[in-house]
C-alpha cells in the first residue's frame, strides 16, 4: 500500500513514535519543511543521492527517535556464519540494539534466510530499525560464501559485458531470495596481486572500470547496494591484508578506477587495510588506510566527492587487528560502517563512551548514522 505523507502526518508520526532516549540524553524534535501538498512516500536507491526534502525529514525523524546507544549501534556490522559469531551472540546484540546490520559469512542459503527472518522479527517486535544484511557475493566468491547457490562464473573468466550483467543478475536473484540487501562486490582492483586479482574483472586493462560499472548498475537496479572495493587499490601491493599490513609504495595507481564509478552512483565503497608510504600527500604513517583521515575523508570523501556509504574491510584482519582502538580511529577517519569488529560489545562501549563526551566525534557518528538510515529508507526497508 502506498503511504501518503504531508507536513501534518509526518509531525504526527514523529510524535506517535515517541522518544526512545534514555535519562540525561537530549531529544531533538524533528523539523519538517513541507507544503500542504501530499507527496507519495516512495523511494528508490538512486534517491540516496541529491536533494530530497521528504527523505531528509524522514531521516531526521528516525534518527531523533534513537538513543545514543542505538545511534552508535547503526555503525556496527558483525558477521554470523562459519567464520563469524555464533548466532546466539548476534541475536543478543540485536535485542540490545547494539548493531545496525549483519554480514552473512560462510553458511547455507537456507540457514541465512532463516536467520534473517528471525532477526527481522526481533527488530520488528522491539521497534528497532531494520538491518542491512550483507554478503561477499562476488562472482568469484559467492559459491564459497553461500552454499546452495547455483554455480556462478568467476569474475576473471568473464569475457563480455553481457556476461557481467547476466552474472550480476543471477547473484542479485540469489541475494533477494535470501533477504540480503547489501553486496560487497565488485572488486575493482587490477589483476597483479594474487590475493584479489582472480576476483576482479582485471584480466583485460580496459575491462575493470566499465565492467564494474555494469555489475554495479545491474545490482542496484535490483534494490541491492553494490560496493566498489578495495579502496585506494589492492592490485599493485605485495602481500595479503588478511594476514598483515601491506603497503602502497608511492603513487596511488588505482585511483582512476573510482571517479567513473562514483559518477555512476555506486552506493558503497570499501576501504582496505592498506598503508601508504613514500607519498607526501597521502602517507598514512604505517597505519592502515581505514584509520587514516587523509585517505577516507580528504581523498575519498572530499577530493573524489563520494557521498555514499564508506565501509571498512573486516576489522579482524591482520592489517588492522593489532591497532589499538581501531574502531574509534576508523570512525574518526570518516568510515560509516565498521565491518566485523573484533569484539562488537567492546567496540560499542568505546564508541558510545566517546560519543557521550566528545562533540566532534558525536557529530561524526551522527552523520554516519544518518547516511545509514538514508540508505535504509531509500531501499524501502522503512518509511
Amino acid at each position: 500500500m502506498k503511504t501518503i505523507i504531508t507536513a501534518v502526518t509526518l509531525a504526527a508520526t514523529a510524535f506517535a513514535f515517541g522518544q526512545r532516549t534514555k535519562p540525561g540524553e537530549q531529544f531533538i524534535p524533528v523539523n519538517t519543511i513541507f507544503s500542504t501538498e501530499t507527496t507519495p512516500l516512495t523511494f528508490k536507491l538512486g534517491d540516496f543521492f541529491g536533494e530530497n526534502a521528504v527523505l531528509d525529514s524522514l531521516v531526521d525523524m528516525h534518527f531523533n527517535q534513537l538513543s545514543y546507544g542505538e545511534r552508535v549501534g547503526q555503525l556496527l556490522m558483525p558477521a554470523v556464519g562459519r567464520y563469524g559469531q555464533e548466532y546466539s551472540k548476534i541475536e543478543r546484540l540485536t535485542q540490545e540494539g547494539k548493531i545496525g546490520g549483519v554480514l552473512m559469512l560462510n553458511g547455507s542459503k537456507v540457514q541465512f534466510a532463516n536467520w534473517i527472518k528471525d532477526l527481522n522479527a526481533i527488530n520488528d517486535s522491539l521497534n528497532y530499525l531494520p538491518f542491512l544484511y550483507s554478503a561477499d557475493a562476488e562472482p568469484s566468491l559467492i559459491n564459497r560464501k553461500i552454499s546452495g547457490t547455483p554455480t556462478i562464473q568467476k569474475a576473471n573468466t568473464l569475457q563480455t559485458k553481457a556476461e557481467v550483467i547476466k552474472c550480476a543478475q543471477e547473484i542479485s536473484d540469489e541475494l533477494t531470495e535470501i533477504g540480503i540487501n547489501y553486496n560487497f562486490a565488485p572488486v575493482v582492483d587490477m589483476s597483479p596481486n594474487k590475493t584479489v586479482g582472480w576476483r576482479s574483472f582485471g584480466h583485460e586493462p580496459d575491462s575493470v572500470i566499465s565492467w564494474s560499472s555494469e555489475f554495479i548498475q545491474q545490482t542496484q537496479s535490483n534494490n541491492i547496494i553494490a560496493t566498489a572495493k578495495h579502496f585506494p587499490g589492492h592490485g599493485y601491493v605485495t602481500g595479503d591484508t588478511h594476514k598483515q599490513l601491506v603497503y602502497i609504495d608511492g603513487e596511488l595507481k588505482e585511483l582512476h578506477n573510482y571517479p567513473g564509478l562514483i559518477a555512476d552512483s555506486v552506493l558503497s565503497i570499501m576501504v582496505a587495510h592498506i598503508a601508504v608510504k613514500n607519498n607526501p600527500t597521502y602517507n598514512t604513517n604505517d597505519m592502515p588506510a581505514t584509520t587514516s583521515k587523509k585517505i577516507v575523508t580528504d581523498l575519498l570523501r572530499d577530493s573524489l566527492n563520494f557521498e555514499g556509504l564508506i565501509v571498512t574491510d573486516a576489522m579482524n584482519m591482520g592489517g588492522v587487528r593489532n591497532v589499538d582502538k581501531a574502531e574509534v580511529l576508523a570512525v574518526q577517519a570518516g568510515c560509516d560502517i565498521l565491518l566485523m569488529p573484533l569484539d562488537a560489545d567492546l567496540a560499542h562501549q568505546r564508541l558510545l563512551g566517546l560519543y557521550s563526551l566528545d562533540e566532534d566525534f558525536r557529530n561524526q557518528v551522527n552523520t554516519a548514522c544518518k547516511r545509514i538510515i538514508r540508505a535504509k529508507i531509500a531501499m524501502g526497508l522503512m518509511h
